[in-house]
């Protein structure tokens, strides 16, 4: 990547206050830090124009990608999956919480607008408003074009920045909800970029929590189907002795009982045991694809407690037998 005094563009999902854009400006500090790179903010309307501009070289993107209440966020998910020279280098957590805000005198509320994710972050506040839940691009856009009987959700800073009034504060169903969101830049500069920022200025690589200094996201699509295809797959990884903290599955468009397969692992795509893993999968015919590489983060691992679980199901709290094992009232609920 060529640097000079002008720096570069850094392209993220307006308008001026979405969460984006607060990533946005997190990220360019991050950069000018450990990369000593200038960078230019600039709004696209939608997530796929981010991923555009870096497709273009144009500059380097900011992309939501996973929240810790709603999980990853789909569509920019399949659509880095299917960018042909764009891939992530840094990870970066945003703190999310929503206020609700309505223009100014406004009393015959009937909806409440905002990005599909922040919908369903505020399900209880929209439950006991009665309010329509209508979908924006973006809660700031939802803020930027809020119309009469509307309320809209998104960040504090949202209601001085479009002149709207608080209707509530820190509507969110949960206290504490992040949003980890991806660095993009063209795919041949990613790798070079993840070590920047992974060793600061020298480049040595440090040692991440479970001794690896990286973590992937890594696509796998057999071309194979049937039985056994993805335990066979998780073998391979796990007896690689790589662990793998994410995986879920998206169907291939239009074509019934095909999957692809996202796995994060800690792990770099250099690295002798994830490197050979893809490998082995490209070599039994799999299709496989390394979205993003990037410094490795310290990983809470609480237990899970009971009230955390959904209802129903089965589980260590049920009442044990006389002989130590699950009493009847588990095998109903697992027989249903």
């Amino acid at each position: 990547m060529t640097e000079n005094e002008d720096g570069k563009m850094l392209y993220f999902l307006g308008p001026l206050g979405s969460f984006s854009h607060q990533a946005a400006m997190a990220a360019g500090e991050r950069l000018k830090g450990a990369l000593r790179l200038e960078t230019h903010l600039a709004a696209c309307e939608r997530a796929f124009d981010v991923i555009g501009h870096v497709e273009d070289g144009d500059g380097l993107g900011v992309l939501a990608w996973e929240n810790n209440v709603e999980g990853h966020v789909v569509p920019n998910m399949d659509a880095l999956t299917d960018a042909l020279e764009v891939a992530g280098f840094g990870l970066l957590v945003q703190e999310v919480a929503f206020d609700a805000f309505v223009r100014p005198g406004d009393e015959d509320l009937r909806q409440v607008v905002a990005h599909p994710h922040g919908l369903a972050q505020c399900r209880r506040f929209i439950v006991e408003t009665g309010l329509e839940p209508v979908a924006a691009p973006s809660n700031a856009a939802a803020c930027r074009d809020l119309r009469p009987g509307q309320v809209a959700l998104g960040p504090a800073v949202c209601g001085g920045l479009y002149g709207l009034e608080t209707y509530r504060s820190s509507v969110q169903d949960f206290q504490g909800a992040r949003t980890d969101f991806l660095l993009l830049s063209a795919r041949r500069e990613a790798a070079g970029l993840a070590r920047r920022l992974g060793g600061g200025p020298g480049g040595s690589p440090r040692t991440g929590d479970r001794g690896s200094a990286y973590e992937s996201v890594v696509v796998f699509i057999p071309l194979d189907t049937g039985p056994g295809v993805l335990a066979g797959l998780l073998d391979r990884i796990r007896d690689a002795g790589l662990n793998m903290t994410s995986f879920m599955s998206r169907p291939i468009k239009g074509n019934d009982g095909t999957y692809s397969f996202m796995a994060t692992i800690d792990a770099a795509p250099w690295d002798p045991s994830l490197r050979d893993v893809m490998r082995e999968s490209v070599g039994r015919g799999d299709w496989v694809k390394t979205l993003a590489v990037y410094p490795g983060r310290q990983r809470p691992e609480p237990p899970i407690a009971q009230w955390m679980l959904p209802r129903g199901g089965a589980g260590a709290g049920k009442a044990m037998g006389p002989d130590g094992l699950p009493g009847m009232d588990v095998d109903k609920e697992l027989l249903w």
